[in-house]
């Protein structure tokens, strides 16, 4: 027979949730980590503002969300020039993302038509750091596929044309930037590297969510408690009994 699911009542889980401490400052940080990172330039100095969270330099915000805008519009050459413009070691260091980036540019080639210069950026560009790297050959051969096909729609590889093949490779850019950005921060302001914690490559707060997700439903076996059904509104709803 199996047993029953114990019970916890909104007072008790409401008890539970205020003997949890939690402070303000990391709150407000958790906060500015996501406006920051996300690239929220206005809400980030405003919050700064009423928050009083460590200054953050809102500049590189901008600079950096240039370059994924860039990314995401299709103008790859502005996005690397850009990313040059703010520190040239981030591709010098990294050549997968470089190859990325060169890889976006060989698929707006293809999108727009232009077939002899895709194919002479092809083998110039790509086809040398693909006989270097058997990833990098496998995903140029992917992309050189989109040749073969007038119609994209019933091309099997169709899906690098869509939009959210340049989302992709603007996150990954964003992720560098980010990290190079917290890099210079540690170097220069060692010991004081809690402002660093505020431009890491990820925002932590849709980590937490996923976190909190994950602990409800595994919790949702052992007992019946006021749950988080709208993470919008993060409203207490009492449990079905």
């Amino acid at each position: 027979m199996a047993s029953s699911k114990k019970v916890i009542t909104r007072e008790e889980w409401e008890k539970k949730l205020i003997d949890v401490k939690i402070r303000k400052e990391d709150m407000n940080k958790l906060v500015m980590n996501f406006l920051v990172t996300e690239g929220y330039v206005d809400a980030a100095e405003k919050f700064r503002m009423e928050s009083g969270t460590e200054h953050i330099d809102l500049a590189t915000i901008t600079d950096r969300m240039a370059v994924k805008k860039a990314v995401q519009c299709g103008n790859v050459e502005d996005a690397i020039e850009k990313v040059n413009d703010l520190n040239p070691e981030i591709l010098d260091t990294n050549p997968q993302l470089f190859f990325h980036l060169q890889q976006q540019r060989l698929i707006e080639l293809i999108r727009n038509g232009k077939v002899d210069e895709a194919l002479e950026f092809a083998q110039e560009e790509l086809a040398p750091r693909g006989e270097e790297n058997q990833s990098f050959l496998e995903e140029l051969e992917r992309t050189v596929a989109l040749l073969a096909f007038e119609d994209f729609a019933n091309c099997p590889v169709g899906e690098l044309l869509d939009i959210s093949q340049r989302l992709k490779t603007a996150s990954e850019v964003n992720a560098a930037i980010l990290t190079s950005q917290s890099h210079e921060k540690v170097q220069w302001e060692y010991p004081r590297v809690v402002t660093s914690c505020l431009i890491e490559p990820d925002p932590k707060l849709p980590s937490l969510l996923k976190m909190l997700i994950w602990a409800q439903n595994q919790l949702d076996d052992k007992a019946a408690y006021p749950r988080i059904n709208d993470l919008s509104t993060a409203r207490l709803e009492d449990p079905a009994v």
